[in-house]
């Protein structure tokens, strides 16, 4: 980045030194040229910078805005300029009604890009209006070594296209060529999941060359690639997410969509579960539902290894997840019951 910026001044210095030696060779005094050339050359690389973290689809919709407001603003400009006492005051009219005209086309597209082009898809064709809809999305390795993307594909919940960059690819085969086994089975698990991706009919999924040579980390270059794409991020990775918010980049993550469809427990809910073994406290035990989700017995201890129907009493979210506390259906009665018997009679 360093060298960039270095390299960005030199040409600035150069383009003003050639102004100066041109102006100088042909007698005209060489200071305004100098700082009029290197003025200009400033603005452009400026643009430059600016343009670079724009997506492509915002740099063409912002054309066509930009295009379109100046016809339009030219349409309604020349009729005012018939009337005769506007007439010396045309140049000026002219230049501020374009003014306006080319920022409000400007900021109307950037906003609307979206829109732009599904309009412009849906004119071409409804299939390219359903991709152009559901948009891109970039898959880092943490998604497609979870595995679950391939099920959302199947049950039609995610649209537009798939795209795995190169770099990703290379990621997920060098973890599958780990010494350590763990990883291994981790990244050849990634590479099944792509095969299946790239076999399942309902998601178009692309393959993209496109790498950064000068950044280092895959995670930046994902970044850089979905904000020059205008792609979203389908991710696990929480921390991904929170730099790409800071960049200004839409990021999916699977993890928070299925702790969303986490079925909603409330008190006096009754479950079915095995009660796998001890609770922290005396005579509790705990139990897993198949999402994870940790179940506490309170009196489950004598229940362990038994399949018993519990009722929920309260449900705890905690930033790790969930838990559910509940007791043995019945409990409350049975002690209850107990209590009376054992209550002296008078």
């Amino acid at each position: 980045m360093q060298i960039k910026i270095k390299l960005r001044i030199l040409f600035i210095i150069l383009i003003a030194a050639v102004c100066y030696g041109i102006s100088a060779s042909m007698g005209v005094n060489p200071r305004i040229p100098t700082l009029i050339g290197g003025c200009i050359t400033a603005v452009v690389v400026i643009m430059e910078i600016s343009f670079s973290r724009i997506s492509v689809r915002k740099l063409i919709a912002g054309g066509i805005g930009l295009g379109g407001g100046v016809v339009i603003a030219n349409l309604l400009a020349y009729p005012l300029l018939l009337i005769e006492p506007l007439k010396l005051s045309a140049p000026f009219i002219l230049l501020v009604i374009n003014l306006i005209g080319a920022g409000a086309g400007l900021t109307i597209a950037l906003n609307k890009t979206r829109e732009l082009f599904d309009l412009f898809f849906y004119l071409i064709g409804k299939k390219s209006q359903v991709v152009i809809r559901g948009g891109r999305k970039l898959l880092d390795t943490s998604v497609i070594i979870d595995g679950r993307i391939v099920e959302l594909c199947e049950t039609g919940f995610i649209e537009g296209v798939l795209v795995i960059p190169q770099f990703i690819l290379t990621e997920v085969q060098q973890i599958a060529d780990s010494p350590s086994s763990i990883k291994r089975t981790r990244g050849k698990r990634g590479l099944d999941i792509v095969n299946k991706l790239q076999n399942q009919a309902i998601v178009p999924v692309e393959i993209v060359d496109k790498d950064f040579p000068q950044i280092t980390e895959v995670d930046s270059k994902l970044l850089e690639l979905a904000k020059s794409t205008g792609a979203k991020i389908l991710t696990n990775d929480y921390n991904l997410k929170k730099v790409a918010k800071i960049q200004d980049v839409l990021v999916l993550n699977i993890n928070e969509l299925a702790t969303s469809l986490k079925p909603v427990l409330l008190p006096g809910e009754r479950l079915r579960i095995n009660i796998l073994k001890e609770g922290e406290n005396p005579n509790q035990g705990v139990a897993y539902l198949d999402d994870g989700t940790m179940v506490v017995v309170e009196g489950g201890k004598r229940h362990i290894g038994k399949e018993t129907e519990v009722t929920v009493t309260s449900v705890l979210q905690t930033t790790t997840g969930k838990m559910i506390f509940t007791e043995i259906k019945g409990e409350n009665e049975r002690k209850k019951a107990e209590k009376r018997r054992n209550k002296p009679k008078s």
